[in-house]
């Protein structure tokens, strides 16, 4: 029986015209080259490591301030593009993100590079929300959304798939630098096309932006997430327990505010669905395994099995097809079974993967971790494509900026606390693990038991001497890189739980189902 429009509680959307899905082509712009910026620097940190020198904390740092900046600004980011206009806001974004790339390509110290990366945050920062809440205005029709969502997840993997190829080249005939300068001509494509195919959408509602709230949330995500590197680290001292209750003190203080607020930064009042609140959790959990173990892979790929940069980014383009098929098979998923038991499956098959990267780690196998890496995509592609789906469907459309904000949120601070947490366990199990040939000077042996970067590279210095060194480095970092992946491993597992319990009442994506959960 046809539904009659004049009582259905639930009319049919409209669905989106060719302007939108050529839009969302442009939008897909920025989001394959944040994906491209990560990869290329994870293939870049050995030479970057031999040029800057820098410490075992500073290389962290290099890396994670990227995340650490983006996933303090994102939800200020995501509101401010409901005020000001998310297509404005990516403009801008996009201009910044540009003129930061060329400041780290440039850079002559490891604390430059660090403030320029720090710099790159922050105009990231406008990049995911902006897109991701376009799409929620451009595409009413909750099946014509999750497959929008699908190729806006796919643009991120075919940024990684693309990104070590390209820098893998540019690595063999160009200087570090040169990653960052893959940049400048998309943003510039990006400026120009934006103000002519994507529509712009802003709150007609909304108040002006608070800046105290917005200091506040930066301050707290970036205190907790300093104080955990610190004792991932080793480093529990007395600084990093205060550090990290300051934060969480700033971020009480913080939801205080907004519950007083008439006009809000974040509207607690999206946290009242299940499907949001719980795809959050969820998806953050996903996001701490995954980042962690990109970093260390590539590390892993040149600096163990010794492969070029080039011949490092082959071997990683499978996965990156792997997150693609996964992303673009969620609509055909969901259409067959509930959202609980797709993201709770596929975060298992993650989790398998893992296990096969553990298992190559102990047997130093190339294609045992490239089989592993291929499951952890497949597995992890549906997953965060449905996670994204609720978190922005649950929303209307005036406040998609601020949910989209939160998503990203949740995923730069799982991805960020992942790369801190593990990467530093890695580092303590390889400091104390490696056992330095007797005759190394003690002022290298030092440096070579700071970073397996640096233990490879004095070995090439000290030539036929430095075989053993390189040997013992090598067998460290395995062993190290072995227990991050079984970490991982567990993490998944407990996410695949979490998911199949959060989400268990949630039949469809979107909207519809967010209602029912609620």
């Amino acid at each position: 029986m046809t539904p009659n429009p004049a009582i259905d509680h639930h009319p049919t959307p409209p669905r989106a015209t060719r302007r939108e899905w050529i839009g969302l082509a442009v939008i897909a712009l920025p989001c394959l080259l944040y994906s491209m910026d990560l990869t290329v620097l994870n293939l870049a940190v050995p030479q970057l490591t031999a040029d800057l020198k820098p410490s075992a904390s500073q290389l962290l740092w290099i890396v994670d301030i990227y995340g650490f900046m983006v996933a303090g600004a994102l939800i200020t980011m995501g509101t401010l593009g409901d005020r000001i206009g998310r297509r404005k806001l990516l403009v801008i974004g996009a201009v910044g993100f540009g003129a930061a790339s060329v400041l780290a390509a440039f850079s002559t110290s490891a604390g430059m590079l660090i403030a320029a990366r720090a710099l790159l945050g922050l105009a990231a920062a406008t990049l995911a929300p902006s897109t991701l809440s376009l799409i929620r205005n451009m595409f009413l029709d909750p099946a014509e959304r999750t497959v929008a969502i699908g190729i806006w997840i796919s643009s991120f993997s075919a940024g990684a798939a693309i990104g070590p190829l390209v820098g893998g080249i540019l690595l063999t005939w160009f200087w570090w630098g040169s990653v960052f300068l893959i940049a400048v001509p998309v943003m510039v494509l990006l400026v120009v096309l934006a103000p002519l195919l994507l529509p712009e959408y802003r709150d007609p509602q909304a108040g002006r932006l608070d800046l105290v709230s917005a200091a506040m949330s930066l301050v707290a995500v970036l205190s907790v997430i300093y104080g955990v590197k610190r004792i991932a680290e080793g480093e529990a001292g007395f600084a990093a327990p205060v550090v990290i209750a300051f934060g969480v003190l700033v971020a009480l203080a913080f939801l205080w505010r907004q519950r007083r607020m008439a006009d809000p930064l974040v509207d607690l009042s999206l946290f009242s669905s299940a499907a949001f609140s719980a795809s959050l959790a969820v998806n953050m959990l996903g996001f701490f395994a995954a980042f962690g173990i990109f970093l260390l892979t590539a590390q892993y790929l040149q600096l163990v099995l010794g492969l070029s940069p080039f011949m490092a980014g082959i071997f990683s383009a499978p996965s990156a097809l792997g997150f693609i098929a996964g992303s673009m098979l969620a609509p055909a998923l969901l259409a067959r079974a509930r959202p609980a038991f797709v993201m709770a499956s596929g975060y298992a098959l993650a989790a398998a993967g893992f296990l096969v990267i553990a298992l190559s780690a102990e047997t130093q196998s190339l294609a045992l971790i490239i089989l592993g890496y291929v499951l952890l995509s497949l597995g992890l592609g549906p997953v965060f494509t449905l996670a994204t789906d609720l978190i922005i469907g649950t929303v209307p459309p005036e406040r998609a900026g601020s949910a989209a904000g939160l998503a990203e949120t949740s995923s730069e601070l799982g991805g960020a606390l992942g790369i801190a947490v593990l990467g530093s366990v890695v580092t303590a199990i390889y400091r104390r693990t490696i056992s330095v040939p007797d005759g190394i000077a003690p002022d290298v042996a030092e440096r070579a038991r700071d970073t397996i970067g640096g233990a490879v590279a004095e070995a090439l210095v000290l030539g036929d001497a430095g075989e053993g060194l390189t040997v013992a480095a090598r067998s460290a970092y395995a062993q190290a890189f072995e227990f991050a992946a079984l970490l991982g491993a567990g993490g998944l597992l407990a996410a695949a739980v979490a998911a199949a319990i959060l989400l268990r009442t949630v039949t469809t994506s979107g909207a519809e189902g967010a209602e029912q959960a609620a």
